[in-house]
């Protein structure tokens, strides 16, 4: 296990519109704001499609992480994750997670990491920013180069 003490700084309500992509506006919020580490409490609302991690076939080798992805379509989503930031790209790496309803298939639900999608309606979500300590999100090549949170000095 590791643990830190953290200290927020700003909350925020944030609104993606109709027909706006999920990550490029989170990560333009974050640009405009100079959020470079945060959590996501919460989101909820629709997307009109969304990319997840997931595979229709047996998983070869359940103990490595998974790459492919599924689409699905129509979804109420409920969510949330942290916002750290890639120090090998100079850019936001966010680490979220949807639990959704397929609104075609009676509500049958799907959760996984959310890889990409498109907001229907609406999409409604707080973000907290962190000050301290920094959170980094290098890859990790001893567990199948998966990026994992880190915590510390601010680059």
């Amino acid at each position: 296990m590791r643990t830190t003490e953290i200290a927020t700084g700003r909350s925020f309500a944030v609104v993606i519109d109709h027909g706006e992509e999920f990550f490029p506006t989170l990560e333009e919020f974050c640009a405009e704001n100079n959020i470079r580490a945060g959590y996501v409490p919460t989101f909820v609302g629709g997307f009109h499609s969304a990319r997840l991690v997931g595979s229709c076939e047996p998983l070869k080798h359940p103990e490595k992480p998974l790459w492919e992805e599924i689409e699905v379509e129509t979804l109420e989503a409920l969510g949330g994750g942290t916002l750290a930031w890639d120090t090998e790209n100079d850019r936001l790496a966010p680490h979220i997670h949807v639990s959704a309803g397929l609104k075609a298939q009676a509500a049958d639900g799907r959760t996984s990491h959310l890889l990409g999608a498109k907001v229907q309606f609406v999409m409604e979500l707080i973000v907290v920013e962190i000050l301290a300590p920094a959170l980094t999100r290098p890859r990790m090549p001893s567990l199948y180069d998966v990026p994992l949170l880190t915590f510390g000095e601010r680059n």
